[in-house]
């Protein structure tokens, strides 16, 4: 048995359509699933107030405070007070998602870019790690990350990686963390399986990124906390691992990377 006992739900949006109807049954059967902590990801400023308010509901799920890159023209103003102030609660342990996505620009580029050093500066502000979402624009995501990092070092993880090996080679060299959700089980996967056989096991994460991704054998439902742990299965795989050593890896690493997340106690379920 791993000295923590169970997996973290790195990245899980528990306020969308989905999973906020069945608030109390998606927490217990991701705990029956041996998942003992989960992250509650913010992506609108007005949205912020739902996310704490399930962070503050359980001992064993955080929150995080951000503006996604599809809302830089929505909430244009990203004040960086507000950020800071937000991230001050004590369920609060991240900044973001924030990022640019290029796939759907479903915001102005340059709106993005200033959104996403904007979450950046509050990471760096407070010292809590970034969260970043990245598609389609493996240059412009290098390139602010260098940029911002040349100005003082800050954490962070790339979430739901499906980049290049190009990017995944960069971010690790600037000291971020990658997470895995359930793409990487897809059959259309290949090369992002092939990175993933290259990550370092102290740089990953994993999540579900739910209600969004559900891993196999879950394509098609409603993705969900539990789902984790079939990413989890999937990955300790595909790097040869046992499921115990990826899994108290990973938590380990979601700690130290989220270090004002105090560690829930184990359940035994």
């Amino acid at each position: 048995m791993s000295a923590f006992g169970y997996i973290v739900d790195s990245h899980c949006h528990l306020n969308y359509k989905g999973l906020r109807e069945d608030e109390a049954g998606v927490v217990e059967r991701a705990r029956a699933a041996g998942v003992g902590c989960m992250l509650a990801i913010n992506t609108k400023l007005t949205e912020y107030d739902e996310v704490r308010i399930i962070a503050e509901r359980y001992d064993d799920i955080y929150g995080t405070v951000g503006i996604h890159p599809h809302e830089a023209e929505n909430e244009p103003d990203v004040a960086l007070a507000e950020l800071v102030k937000r991230a001050a609660h004590p369920k609060i342990v991240g900044i973001g998602e924030t990022g640019l996505d290029y796939y759907y620009d479903n915001a102005p580029r340059d709106m993005q870019q200033v959104n996403f050093r904007a979450h950046i500066t509050a990471a760096r502000e407070t010292g809590l790690p970034v969260i970043v979402h990245t598609r389609d624009a493996d240059d412009d995501c290098i390139n602010i990350l260098r940029e911002e990092m040349n100005k003082g070092p800050f954490k962070g993880v790339i979430h739901c990686f499906t980049a290049s090996q190009r990017l995944a080679d960069a971010c690790l060299d600037m000291g971020l963390y990658i997470s895995i959700s359930g793409i990487v089980t897809f059959k259309s996967a290949k090369d992002l399986q092939a990175t993933v056989k290259t990550l370092p096991l102290d740089r990953m994460l994993v999540e579900t990124d739910s209600p969004f991704l559900a891993p196999v054998p879950h394509r098609g439902k409603t993705c969900e906390p539990a789902f984790v742990a079939d990413t989890a299965a999937f990955v300790a795989e595909l790097k040869g691992l046992g499921l115990d050593e990826l899994r108290e890896a990973t938590t380990e690493n979601f700690f130290n990377l989220f270090s004002k997340a105090t560690p829930p106690q184990r359940r035994d379920v």
